[in-house]
């Protein structure tokens, strides 16, 4: 696997807690994500993963702890100026624009960088309708980075399921993020399509995007990963390389039972 140049970390969570009426989903989270890595958060069901992420953009306020993206608190920020700052997100269900066509899906995700607003795009005066064709390109190359081109003109929700993962991640690439969290992105996928997805998520960090993903598909973590977290009860209880992690005794019981 090809080792992408580290330079330091680019996300640090500070004691995160996160308690929603008497359940504690997140208890004193520290972690911190180097720059230009995968790194895999595993754990049984409910153990407060997909928690995590939505703390970390905004769909969720911690209760207490601090959350740091490049040097910015990102505690008290909305998930549209999250996104802005170039943290994207997939979700475990697809999200997408069924009616619209796979490339407007991904142009949605482009306007982010955009001057112009997508819905005011049918009446823009000429050097903004360049913009237009500007955005609409990159989108059709992030398509291209995907491998899904020939569906462009596809309507999203006509695509084989496999497809809409990847179209979703198309559209968070979009945004030009430095950091993308995936969550589960080979859920429902067959062999051969996570083998694809593994070689999708190499290809985005050698982009030099820093990739964080929550997956329950173990070959495919210890395929990818640099690096390990294993969260039960919203603690964090194991922390490794793949290697280190798989043999823990605590992870071990955490997913099998003692």
């Amino acid at each position: 696997m090809m080792q992408a140049k580290r330079a330091g970390h680019i996300l640090s969570l500070e004691n995160i807690r996160k308690v929603f009426g008497g359940v504690v989903a997140v208890d004193g989270l520290t972690v911190s994500v180097e720059k230009g890595s995968v790194t895999s958060v595993i754990g049984p069901n409910g153990a407060g993963k997909t928690t995590v992420f939505n703390l970390i953009t905004g769909f969720l306020p911690p209760s207490a702890g601090r959350i740091t993206y490049s040097g910015r608190v990102l505690n008290r920020l909305k998930p549209h100026h999250i996104a802005s700052l170039g943290i994207a997100r997939t979700f475990q269900g697809v999200r997408l624009f069924p009616q619209m066509s796979v490339l407007e899906n991904v142009m949605v995700g482009r306007h982010l960088r955009s001057k112009t607003g997508i819905f005011s795009s049918s009446c823009l005066p000429p050097v903004l309708r360049q913009e237009e064709n500007r955005i609409r390109q990159e989108a059709i190359d992030w398509l291209d980075f995907v491998g899904l081109k020939e569906y462009a003109e596809a309507v999203a929700g006509n695509l084989p399921f496999g497809n809409q993962r990847m179209l979703e991640i198309a559209r968070a690439l979009a945004i030009e993020p430095h950091l993308i969290l995936l969550d589960e992105p080979a859920a429902g996928l067959n062999s051969r399509e996570t083998i694809v997805m593994g070689e999708l998520i190499e290809k985005i960090r050698q982009e030099q995007i820093t990739v964080i993903l929550v997956e329950h598909d173990m070959e495919l973590v210890m395929d990818i990963s640099d690096r390990v977290l294993v969260i039960n009860f919203g603690r964090l209880i194991g922390d490794g390389t793949p290697e280190t992690v798989q043999d823990d005794p605590d992870v071990i019981a955490a997913y099998l039972g003692e």
